[in-house]
């Protein structure tokens, strides 16, 4: 496997006061065509009580995952779900969502989970917006004999000799994401995936890789466009993998907005402002 950069997630606070772990690429240099990747990992209901409450996107993807805990989520379009572990949801911005996303009162016992951003290419961010979970329809999940499981949260995966298909399809850039469960002494070794970028996220335990030797959790490895993925778990761990196209477009970015020039992003201000987005 071979790996071009590893980057760390740092301490930082969003919606209404959430303690998170936050790997940003608004520059486009790293993570295109991700835009962000959030972790909120916490037993103390003060790091994640506040939430997220109503607030605007335009010109991504919204990406989310569950581990542990739960939030209901809430959206203009009338959806309304509780997204709890194992659940993925997945929002597709285009013109304008508002959206909320509070933790469940069954959440006392800690929240996990993700927020994702993805971008957009500049020709779909003034589509209709869409809503998409996995709540009526799991992620599937296989595991081989060495008891690996790999979750396919989005895309086409093949494992263990046989393919995993997510309900959730169409991410822009081509996306796909999976989480993978590594016990103890165990390895995962994949074939290289099509998509240019590839990356994984360790978010439990740690890794074990020949060309870094041991990656922590909190760490995001940038593979070479081909490599192969392979590393190991002499403790456990649990990854994310993410694949997608790099889309390689400029990157107007103000806060939940993300669009291509800066005139987009004031026109994307007038709209929310004159109520175009609708309503929660």
């Amino acid at each position: 496997m071979q790996i071009l950069n590893i980057l760390s997630s740092y301490a930082t606070s969003d919606g209404d006061g959430v303690n998170i772990s936050r790997i940003p690429g608004f520059d486009g240099k790293h993570l295109d065509p991700f835009l962000m990747i959030d972790e909120l990992k916490s037993n103390d209901q003060n790091d994640f009580m506040g939430g997220f409450p109503a607030h605007p996107h335009r010109g991504i993807e919204t990406f989310t995952y569950i581990i542990k805990g739960g939030f209901e989520h809430q959206d203009q379009m009338g959806n309304k779900k509780a997204i709890r572990a194992g659940d993925v949801q997945w929002m597709s911005t285009g013109f304008g969502v508002i959206h909320s996303e509070m933790p469940l009162a069954d959440a006392k016992e800690g929240m996990h989970g993700f927020q994702i951003w993805l971008n957009m290419p500049s020709a779909d961010k003034l589509r209709a917006p869409q809503y998409q979970d996995t709540t009526t329809s799991p992620a599937p999940v296989m595991q081989d004999q060495q008891g690996v499981k790999l979750a396919a949260l989005a895309g086409t995966w093949q494992f263990a000799n046989e393919q995993q298909i997510s309900s959730l399809q169409g991410l822009a850039a081509n996306g796909m994401l999976a989480d993978v469960t590594l016990p103890t002494q165990t390895q995962f070794t994949h074939s290289p995936l099509t998509q240019s970028k590839v990356m994984i996220y360790v978010h439990t335990g740690e890794i074990d890789t020949d060309q870094a030797g041991t990656v922590k959790a909190g760490s995001l490895l940038i593979l070479q466009p081909g490599s192969d993925i392979a590393f190991s778990s002499s403790k456990g761990a649990g990854v994310l993998l993410l694949a997608g196209e790099p889309l390689k477009q400029p990157i107007a970015h103000m806060g939940p907005f993300v669009m291509t020039t800066q005139a987009e992003l004031q026109q994307a201000v007038r709209d929310y402002q004159t109520g175009k987005f609708g309503t929660l």
